[in-house]
């Protein structure tokens, strides 16, 4: 797991020296401030770009794989979010019971704290809760330092008081992020993950086409990313989910693919 204390990356380290070297060019020579702003300016767009990228790496450490020791015992991550979801999350729970399967479920607090029920059977069966933010705000990446610790201590508070287990993990919403969330993460000991394959099931309403998605990258350390709350449904109105995880989870009992929790493949 991660350890405490916030170890910026060789880019944030490159931007800090490039701000103050920005400051030093503009006192020493006053007339260089245009040469000096354009670089900011490039600096600030390029973590603009590498915070719409959720599985980027060099803002901070980030779980887009499960690690080696993990993927060489054949093991697969399931991870379900935007929970819990009074009418899916139980469906949901039971075909994983039907499949033997654990799954991480990334929970919205202020959902959690709606259903708090719901949330502790999903660990009760065996599953694991991580923190997706207190509100899954839209604006998630824009925010400062302080705003994002706020979402991030409240849904770790929401969801440790259900459930009686801290979250380990952090996922943002829509997998978007800015160069202050790195620093709260280390702060409270929690990882960031995303994920290795992805099924776009809350913008594709074709079961089809979000199944063949997830099986393409059906291999062993992966990370696949499924929605039991804000899920696209079928023509028929079913949530997708509920159409897509009995065949995924059939073709990776097949392959001989054992599905863990994050925190379990992290031990």
């Amino acid at each position: 797991m991660r350890s405490a204390g916030w170890q910026p990356t060789l880019l944030v380290r490159a931007s800090i020296l490039l701000h103050l070297l920005a400051l030093v060019a503009v006192i020493i020579e006053p007339g260089q401030w245009r040469w000096a702003l354009g670089a900011l300016l490039a600096n600030h767009a390029l973590f603009m770009l590498l915070g719409l990228w959720p599985r980027s790496h060099w803002l901070g450490p980030n779980w887009t794989r499960l690690p080696a020791a993990a993927t060489a015992r054949n093991e697969i991550a399931l991870t379900i979010d935007d929970g819990p979801d009074p009418v899916v999350t139980p469906q949901v729970l039971d075909l994983l019971d039907r499949y033997a399967t654990q799954a991480t479920f990334f929970c919205i607090g202020d959902k959690a704290a709606r259903y708090p029920d719901l949330c502790r059977e999903i660990v009760s069966r065996g599953h694991a809760v991580e923190n997706h933010s207190q509100h899954h705000r839209h604006y998630f990446s824009l925010m400062g330092r302080a705003g994002i610790r706020r979402e991030l201590q409240a849904a770790q508070d929401t969801l440790t008081t259900i459930t009686g287990q801290r979250p380990l993990f952090f996922r943002a919403p829509a997998g978007l992020r800015n160069p202050f969330l790195d620093p709260v993460l280390a702060s409270l000991g929690l990882c960031l993950a995303s994920w290795s394959a992805r099924g776009f099931d809350t913008r594709i309403g074709d079961a089809e086409r979000v199944k063949n998605r997830l099986l393409h990258g059906l291999q062993a350390g992966a990370i696949l990313l499924l929605h039991d709350g804000n899920a696209a449904r079928t023509p028929g109105g079913i949530p997708l989910i509920l159409e897509v995880l009995p065949p995924v989870l059939a073709a990776a009992r097949a392959a001989n693919l054992r599905f863990v929790t994050l925190r379990l493949a992290s031990s």
